[in-house]
C-alpha cells in the first residue's frame, strides 16, 4: 500500500506538472533580456532622468538666445509739484492730475557676447551625454540581473526534475527492497531504509518545487510584471547558452570593454563637464556685452497713441565679488580631481571584472568535465550497489549511499552548467554587451 500511494504521490506530481508547464507562457533567455532593456524600472527611472538632463540643456543654451517680452499698461495719477523740488508761482496748484497713462511695447534683449553663459551650455550638454551613458548603464545592468534571474529560474526547474528522477529511482529501489525481503534474502530494516529514502526524496521535490516557483516569481519581479504574471523559462541549461561577442581573450575583452562599456563614457563626461563647470567659473572676469531695444505705442488715450522707442547696448564688467568667485574655483577644482579619480577607479574596475568573469568561465568548464564524470560513475554506482543487493551479496545501504552519491552527482552538474551560463553573463557585462545575451 505504501509503495502505490508513493507512485500515485509521483505520477500526480508529474501530472500537475505537465498542466502547469501548459498552461504558463514560456519566455527564452533572449526574449527576456530584450524586454528587461525597455520594461525593466530601473531603465524607466534612468529614461526620465535623461529626459531632465536634456531639458537643462535647453536651458542652459537659453541664455545665449534672445528675450521677446510684450507689456501692456494703464494708469492714472496724480502728482505733488511741491515734491518735486523746484519752485513754483503762487498760483499754481499743489496737486495735479488725475493724469491717464496708457502704454503698450515689445521688448527684445539679446546677449552679444557671454563667454561664461557658453561654456555652460557646453557643460550642459555633457551633463546629458553623462545621463544617456547612464541610461546604458542602467539598460546593461537590467540585462545581467534579468539574465541571472532567468538562469536562476532555470536551474530551479532542473533540480525539480532531478528530484523527479530521485523520487523515481527511491521508489523502483523501495520495490527492490520489497522484493528481496519478500523471498527472504534481506531482512525487514532494508525495506524501512529503502522507504525512508523514498520519504525523504519526495520532500525533497516538494522543496525544490518551491525553490522553482519563487525563482519564477524573482523573474517576473525583475521583467516589471504585475502580480500573478510569470514566465516558465523555455530553455534549459544548455553549453551554449547565453553567448555573446564577448571575447575570451584577456587583452581583447579590456580593449571591447573600453570602447563599449557606459560606465566609462559616462565618468568621462562628468570629468569633462567638472572641467568646463571650472572654465565657465574662471571666465566670469570677463566682460559681457548686452544688447536691448523695444518699441511701443504710448499716451494717455488710444486716439493720442504715439510710437515711442529706445536702443541699448551694455557692458558690464565684474571687478570684485568679495572672493566668492575664487572660492567657487576651489571647489570646482576639488570636485574636478574627484571626477578624474572616479575615472581611473572605474577603468581599473572593468579590468578586474574582465579578468574575473573569465577566470569564472574557464572554472565552470572545468567544473561541467568533474560533474559529467562524477555523474556517470554514480549512475555506474547505483547499478553496481543494485545488482549486488539483487545478488544477495550486500544489504541496501549501499543503494542508499550509492543513491545520495548519484543526487549529489546530480546537483554537482546542473550547478557547474549554471556556473558556467552565469560567467557568461558577467562577461557580458564585464565588456559592455549583456544586452546581446541569447
Amino acid at each position: 500500500m505504501r509503495l502505490m500511494s508513493l507512485r500515485a504521490s509521483l505520477l500526480w506530481v508529474n501530472l500537475v506538472a505537465i498542466t502547469t508547464h501548459a498552461a504558463e507562457p514560456t519566455i527564452t533567455l533572449r526574449d527576456a533580456v530584450m524586454r528587461a532593456t525597455t520594461e525593466a524600472g530601473t531603465v524607466q527611472l534612468a529614461g526620465a532622468r535623461t529626459e531632465q538632463s536634456t531639458d537643462r540643456v535647453d536651458q542652459a543654451r537659453a541664455a545665449l538666445l534672445p528675450s521677446v517680452t510684450g507689456s501692456a499698461s494703464l494708469g492714472q495719477r496724480t502728482f505733488n509739484l511741491k515734491a518735486q523740488g523746484f519752485p513754483l508761482p503762487p498760483t499754481a496748484p499743489d496737486v495735479i492730475g488725475p493724469i491717464d497713462n496708457l502704454d503698450a511695447r515689445v521688448r527684445i534683449t539679446q546677449t552679444l557676447v557671454d563667454v561664461p553663459a557658453w561654456q555652460r551650455w557646453r557643460a550642459a550638454g555633457l551633463g546629458a551625454a553623462a545621463s544617456r551613458a547612464d541610461l546604458a548603464a542602467a539598460t546593461e545592468t537590467a540585462a545581467q540581473m534579468t539574465a541571472l534571474a532567468w538562469l536562476r529560474a532555470a536551474r530551479a526547474t532542473a533540480l525539480v526534475e532531478a528530484r523527479r528522477q530521485d523520487l523515481a529511482l527511491a521508489i523502483e529501489l523501495l520495490r527492490l527492497a520489497r522484493e528481496q525481503h519478500a523471498a527472504g534474502v534481506s531482512p525487514a530494516i532494508d525495506t524501512t531504509r529503502a522507504s525512508t529514502q523514498a520519504v525523504a526524496s519526495r520532500a525533497a521535490l516538494l522543496v525544490a518545487e518551491n525553490q522553482r516557483d519563487r525563482a519564477r516569481l524573482d523573474l517576473a519581479r525583475t521583467l516589471g510584471l504585475g502580480a500573478g504574471t510569470h514566465f516558465v523559462p523555455a530553455d534549459t541549461l544548455s553549453e551554449s547558452l547565453a553567448t555573446t561577442r564577448a571575447p575570451l581573450d584577456v587583452e581583447a575583452a579590456v580593449a571591447l570593454a573600453r570602447v563599449t562599456r557606459p560606465e566609462l563614457a559616462s565618468e568621462q563626461a562628468r570629468t569633462d563637464r567638472a572641467r568646463l563647470e571650472r572654465r565657465a567659473t574662471s571666465l566670469e572676469r570677463l566682460p559681457r556685452l548686452d544688447a536691448a531695444a523695444d518699441w511701443g505705442l504710448s499716451g494717455q488715450h488710444t486716439s493720442d497713441w504715439k510710437d515711442t522707442r529706445s536702443v541699448a547696448v551694455g557692458l558690464s564688467w565684474p571687478v570684485f565679488d568679495g572672493a566668492r568667485r575664487e572660492a567657487r574655483l576651489a571647489e570646482q577644482g576639488a570636485a574636478l580631481r574627484e571626477a578624474e579619480v572616479r575615472a581611473r577607479d572605474v577603468e581599473d574596475q572593468v579590468r578586474a571584472e574582465v579578468e574575473a568573469a573569465l577566470l569564472d568561465l574557464d572554472s565552470g568548464h572545468e567544473q561541467v568535465v568533474v560533474a559529467l564524470d562524477r555523474l556517470r560513475l554514480a549512475d555506474e554506482e547505483v547499478a553496481q550497489a543494485s545488482e549486488r543487493f539483487r545478488n544477495g551479496v550486500a544489504g541496501n545501504i549501499e543503494v542508499i549511499n550509492a543513491q545520495l552519491s548519484l543526487l549529489r552527482a546530480r546537483d554537482a552538474e546542473i550547478d557547474a552548467r549554471f556556473a558556467v551560463a552565469a560567467a557568461r553573463v558577467a562577461l557580458a557585462r564585464a565588456t559592455g554587451v549583456a544586452r546581446e545575451i541569447q
